[in-house]
Formats: structure tokens, sequence, C-alpha cells
């Protein structure tokens, strides 16, 4: 009974090794073609380009511009052809950038097995796990982290826990809007900071007072809100997002961080501090929450001068817009 029990472990091992392989063959197939189209495009562009620069250079007054079937030659088209057959794949595009050590016992690829996000056609959500740090380097994914971030639209750290969090703030600072929670240090000090944050691109879902499935309808709303607004609105709220970065100041953070300290410190030792110090003041410097705006331009204002953020935002509160970026003006 003991061999049979470890006979057939054994084949599941084997089996299992076999499938890895597979995975990391077909994985290096595919960065070889990768790496074959990418090298004739580069030869396709070059000599796309030498042959524009001749015909430039023949050009005369009254010819007619050259068009793309006299730049892009029968070799250059069967070569092309060639790489796009071979790219033709019959399976379903990869979640992850990189072969995994050890993938089975990854929580984030498990977690996306238990969801069934495989980037099939169907599905709403397509997935890229990039689970290496951003560089120009980077032959995958070949951008700074300052470059990923600005590119992107919104950040969401719904996290259950975060002493800080970085991410958050990094994205206010390159005027980024993100979700964030309540139960994250960066969530807890833009509410005491700003009284309604959304309108400047914070989005604070509640995980403190509210029940699992409350928060993740929350943060679904948050995100189909912020889907759901116009080009002009997210321009303008990038601009209130960015104009937050001051609050993130060294300068500023750095006395929070001073004040952690000496509060840390006298709560672990006591009897090395002779004055007695009323720890609820310690934070309390009653500084005003920011405000609802009521219209912020879309640019940097000029005395005198309406920018064309300015108008923009009045035409659409003339439509009836009535978001939380914009107040619905009742103009005549």
């Amino acid at each position: 009974m003991l061999t049979e029990r470890a006979t057939g472990n054994k084949r599941k091992q084997g089996r299992k090794k076999e499938r890895k392989k597979e995975r990391r063959e077909t994985h290096g197939n595919f960065q070889a073609v990768i790496k074959s189209l990418r090298d004739t495009v580069d030869v396709i562009e070059h000599e796309v380009g030498k042959r524009l620069f001749n015909r430039a250079l023949q050009w005369h007054e009254g010819d007619d511009l050259p068009e793309d079937k006299d730049l892009l030659s029968a070799s250059d088209r069967i070569m092309l052809r060639r790489r796009l057959f071979a790219m033709k794949r019959n399976n379903l595009p990869p979640i992850v950038t990189h072969n995994m050590l050890n993938d089975s016992e990854d929580p984030v690829l498990n977690q996306i097995r238990r969801v069934q996000l495989f980037n099939h056609p169907s599905d709403r959500v397509k997935i890229v796990f990039h689970p290496e740090f951003l560089n120009s380097a980077n032959p995958v994914l070949s951008l700074d982290y300052d470059d990923f971030v600005r590119g992107t639209h919104m950040g969401v750290f719904s996290s259950y826990y975060e002493p800080w969090g970085y991410t958050p703030a990094e994205c206010t600072v390159m005027g980024v809007p993100s979700i964030t929670t309540n139960l994250s240090g960066f969530g807890c000090y833009m509410e005491e900071l700003i009284e309604n944050a959304s309108d400047y691109g914070i989005y604070i879902v509640d995980r403190r007072m509210k029940g699992i499935d409350d928060s993740v309808n929350q943060l679904t709303n948050f995100m189909y809100d912020f889907a759901s607004k116009s080009k002009r609105q997210r321009i303008n709220q990038r601009n209130r997002t960015e104009r937050l970065s001051d609050l993130l100041d060294w300068k500023r953070m750095g006395l929070e961080y001073v004040k952690a300290r000496q509060l840390a410190l006298r709560r672990a030792y006591p009897s090395s501090f002779d004055d007695v110090l009323d720890e609820d003041g310690i934070f309390d410097t009653m500084e005003p929450k920011l405000t609802r705006p009521l219209s912020v331009p879309g640019s940097p204002r000029r005395s005198g001068v309406m920018t064309p953020g300015d108008f923009a935002s009045l035409q659409e509160g003339r439509e009836g817009l009535s978001t939380e970026d914009y107040i619905a003006w009742k103009l005549p």
C-alpha cells in the first residue's frame, strides 16, 4: 500500500515537473518570437528611412509625395508577414511576464487562478502581472517607475492595513488619482486634511466600519464613477491631485515623523522624561481642512483671462454635469 502511494506521488511530481518545463519552453519560444519581430521591424524601419531619404533628395517641384507602396518593398512585406504568422497562438496570452520560481506557491498567481482571470476574451478584466521592479533597462517593460505611474489613469491600493503607504502618495505627487483605505496611514492623513478627498482625486474606501461586501461595493462605485468621467474632468482632477503634493513635502512630513518618534519614546521610556506631556495635543495641529473646490481651472489662471480649462468647466456645468468634480453652474 505504501509502495503504491509513493509511486503515485512520484508520478504526480513527474507530471508537475513536465508541465513546468513546458511552460518555460513556451515562454522562452514566445520571447524568441518577440525578439525576431523586433529585429525585423528595426530592419524594415531602417530600409524605409533610406528609401524615404533618397526619394526626398530626388524630389522636384510638382512631383507627388512618396506613398507607402513605394517605401515598403515586396521583400519587406514577406518578412513582416512571416513574423506575424509566427506570433499566431492557439492558447491564451500569459498573465505573468516572467518565469516564476515555484509559481504554484505564489500568492498572487494563486489568487488569480482562484478567481479564474486568465485573459480570456470574455474576461472583463485583463491582467499583466510584472513581478519585478520597474527600470528603463528592463527588456520586458523598459520604463522607469515615475514614467509608468504618470502613464496610468488611477492607482488602486485597497490595503486592509498599511502603516503609511508610499504608493498612493507617489501617485498624488505625480498627479494621478488613487484609491486607498481608512486603514492605511495615507488614507487617514488625507481624511484629516481634506473635507471631501474624492474631489481632489483621493478616494478612501471605508474598511474600518463597513463589512467586506460593503467595502467592495464602495470600491466598485469609485472605479465606475472615475471611468464615467469625461477627458476634461479627468484632466482637471489630475491638476487638483497634483496640487496636494505640498501636503506630502518632506518639510511637512518630517515634523510628523519627529512627533511620532517623540510619542513612541515617551510611551516606551516614560521615566526618562521629566515633564508631563499631553499626548492628545502632540498631533492636534488644528489646521483647517481643504474644502470642496467650487471651480478649479484646468490650467493655471492668469489675472483677468479665462483659460480653456475654465471654459470647459463652465460649459460642462451648463450641460448639467453635476459631478463631484464640478458644481452645475446656472448660466443664463
